[in-house]
């Protein structure tokens, strides 16, 4: 075969094979990804369309002959439920008050520990010491801390002045989220700790001694240079700990179980009460369904922003 530009002969089976070392080498890379596709697809995609599917039924094991599609029911019966709006209210301010205590202690424990002194590498050992320590044994170290007969917590705030008495601080409604919130905050910081610190260092140290030299204050260096490089930073880990923080149950399940009166009850938990106390799968399934558009919703606008962030910068 001659090529009409080149003249240059080229046999049917030599073109067949180019044809074909072409098309392995396009096909080639997703047949490496193929099998972490798979393993997604299987761990994430399969329980998440089941979960969806389940939203849409009646599975009930003490009612095993009242099963089958109801459609939109769960929903409404969920929109007419009183404890799950308690439920929602709860989590907004459980995440708000552990993401906002959290972000703040991070980011400044991350400006401490970006600057020299003596003994850097133990104090990072301390405030990175939370984060390996389970959940499960947090809520207990917690609890423990907050019970007013073994407890400290609740006799030092009566010591000054902020309690009338020592007593279960988990044990009353107006205060009993405040609990799970102080040991999440105490479980959280080295998350914020470690992702600051290290878009902190990223930042070009040439940029602080030109403040420097035209006489910036601490204050202005901290606005202009270290904020505007630590948004789009700040705006992805808000996002990513606001959402394991609204999934998360642990914590409250340990120290209150969602009591007292529903007062830290939060979505999370709620959906485990109902799926594994009440064996209501279905509903379950509408509590979480909800609580994933909510997030998904959240987690849109906070993606607008870092890009608009990002193109700013």
């Amino acid at each position: 075969m001659t090529t009409p530009s080149q003249g240059i002969l080229v046999a049917p089976g030599s073109a067949r094979a180019q044809r074909n070392a072409s098309f392995r080498r396009l096909i080639e890379p997703y047949l490496y990804l193929l099998p972490a596709v798979l393993l997604i697809g299987l761990v994430l995609l399969v329980p998440l369309i089941i979960g969806i599917a389940y939203s849409f039924q009646s599975i009930q094991l003490l009612r095993p002959f009242n099963d089958g599609w109801v459609g939109l029911e769960n929903f409404q019966t969920l929109w007419d439920d009183a404890k799950f709006w308690i439920a929602l209210r709860n989590t907004v301010w459980w995440t708000l008050g552990s993401v906002v205590l959290q972000f703040g202690l991070g980011l400044g424990l991350a400006l401490l520990l970006n600057d020299k002194f003596r003994g850097k590498g133990f104090v990072q050992s301390l405030v990175f010491l939370p984060w390996a320590v389970p959940a499960f044994l947090v809520a207990l170290t917690w609890a423990w801390l907050l019970n007013p007969v073994i407890g400290p917590i609740s006799h030092w705030l009566f010591a000054a002045g902020l309690l009338s008495e020592p007593y279960n601080i988990l044990g009353d409604p107006q205060l009993a989220l405040w609990g799970p919130i102080v040991a999440n905050v105490w479980l959280g910081i080295p998350f914020f700790a470690i992702t600051m610190l290290a878009a902190l260092q990223s930042i070009p140290g040439e940029l602080y001694e030109a403040a420097d030299i035209d006489g910036a204050t601490a204050w202005q260096s901290f606005t202009k240079i270290t904020l505007p490089f630590l948004a789009p930073m700040i705006v992805i880990t808000v996002m990513l700990r606001t959402i394991w923080i609204a999934t998360f149950a642990d914590l409250i399940f340990v120290m209150t179980g969602g009591g007292p009166a529903n007062s830290t009850q939060i979505l999370s938990t709620y959906i485990f009460t109902t799926a594994f106390r009440k064996l209501d799968f279905g509903y379950a399934s509408a509590i979480a369904v909800a609580l994933l558009l909510i997030l998904l919703l959240y987690a849109l606008v906070l993606l607008r922003v870092r890009k608009a962030l990002l193109r700013v910068s």
